[in-house]
């Protein structure tokens, strides 16, 4: 397949950039909305904090300090969701509470195709030394020079592994890792995912067709503007992945290397919420339930849970892939429903529910079981508060969680959602 010319590949990003769009703006829209904080870099976080506390210990134990390679930086949204994971063991009343801390990291470096995102990180980060910032092509090989030490972690973030359209180029640069590695080392490997139900469109069970996709970065824009854009809006050639297909790279990469890579775990991540749910571009199916989440989380907006309600559509031939988007939308749909059947029976002036609740059914897979216990507690204990709109800014995050947590226990880590990520370790 014929590769992506760099400059071609990276005018999406310039425009996003230049759109002011792409901005560290967080709410219902844009780059950094709030799926994007309280979902996917928490979900991130999550898998990865057993593996980076290791690490940590790991260095500790020799004297030696956390050095961090951020492949495909941005605007150092790597740094930001590894700075934010936290320990799981702390209690309720400390308030140091992250993994990552200043004093154990000794070096992040990002790197980036698109000189003008390499530029917005320097900008924000330009105060901490220990955050250098440089343009590179990956393609060119791995961006250590000779006598530098190798890195302790190799982090890629929202799809940068998409843009190797060319396997055995993922592989040469997984091969590289491999070989400058003295002792041991994590990988973090992020790629869009093939079964993605945003873009049912392109699903195909022949794993040599229809393995790239043309992807439009039209997510930024609210509805209305992305259709005055379309003539205007650039396209990149992204690679879409399924687990078996990152499995073959990775033993590629370790024949090439001689060193085994060992996968430690995959994930997918954004199954239902990803960023082309609400743009419909390749699935005319596709329901705008980011959106409805954005909205959960979102302070003092009620929300509408009829929004939430996903009507997932079948494609004839996929009937793993079917089965499994019509177990979790069950399991979603049951959990939303039961949450507005509490809201309904709860009598804020008397305190208490009204009349008997709905039954959970024992047949529910048990993460949707503990996540209605859960939402009755909140209800039960939250809603007669009267003030600081507790459904809007308690219940309704809340329910956000609850659906995250669902979403995450019942994913298999196969390339069903928008983004599958893969961690690995070599040990030497």
């Amino acid at each position: 397949m014929q590769q992506q010319q760099p400059d071609q590949s990276m005018d999406s990003y310039r425009e996003a950039v230049k759109s002011g769009l792409y901005a560290k703006k967080t709410g219902l829209v844009g780059k950094y909305d709030n799926v994007r904080r309280y979902w996917e870099d928490e979900i991130t976080r999550q898998f990865l904090h057993p593996y980076l506390r290791k690490t940590l210990v790991y260095n500790q134990s020799r004297m030696r300090r956390l050095r961090i390679l951020d492949l495909g930086c941005g605007s150092a949204d790597g740094y930001d969701l590894l700075a934010g994971i936290r320990d799981r063991d702390a209690g309720l009343h400390q308030v140091e509470v992250d993994l990552l801390t200043p004093e154990a990291l000794g070096l992040y470096k990002g790197v980036d195709l698109s000189g003008e995102l390499v530029e917005q990180a320097r900008s924000l980060h330009d105060s901490n030394p220990k955050m250098v910032f440089e343009r590179h092509d990956f393609e060119k090989g791995l961006p250590i020079r000779d006598g530098q030490e190798p890195f302790d972690l190799y982090f890629t973030s929202y799809g940068t592994c998409s843009h190797f359209n060319n396997d055995g180029v993922l592989a040469d640069l997984l091969a590289d890792i491999a070989r400058c590695t003295k002792q041991h080392c994590l990988i973090v490997c992020d790629w869009l995912g093939r079964w993605s139900y945003e873009w049912q469109d392109l699903w195909s069970n022949d794993l040599s067709e229809s393995r790239s996709m043309d992807y439009v970065v039209s997510y930024i824009y609210e509805k209305g503007e992305r259709q005055r854009r379309r003539d205007k809006l650039k396209h990149l050639n992204l690679r879409l992945m399924s687990r078996g297909e990152a499995e073959a790279i990775i033993s590629g990469a370790s024949d090439k290397a001689g060193v085994p890579i060992k996968p430690l775990v995959y994930f997918d991540r954004s199954t239902f919420t990803g960023r082309h749910m609400d743009t419909a571009e390749y699935n005319p199916h596709a329901q705008p339930v980011r959106q409805a989440v954005n909205s959960l989380h979102e302070v003092n907006m009620r929300t509408d849970l009829s929004s939430l309600v996903i009507n997932y559509v079948p494609k004839e031939g996929f009937d793993s892939l079917n089965n499994y988007f019509e177990r979790l939308q069950i399991c979603w749909n049951s959990l939303v429903r039961y949450t507005g059947s509490l809201l309904e029976a709860y009598d804020e002036k008397q305190q208490r529910f009204a009349g008997a609740l709905p039954e959970v059914p024992g047949s529910l897979p048990q993460p949707v079981q503990a996540m209605m216990a859960r939402m009755k507690q909140v209800v039960e204990g939250v809603g007669w508060l009267g003030i600081g709109l507790p459904r809007e800014n308690i219940i309704e995050p809340q329910l956000g969680y609850a659906l995250r947590y669902l979403s995450t226990k019942m994913q298999q880590g196969q390339g069903c959602a928008h983004n599958l990520v893969g961690v690995f370790e070599i040990v030497k």
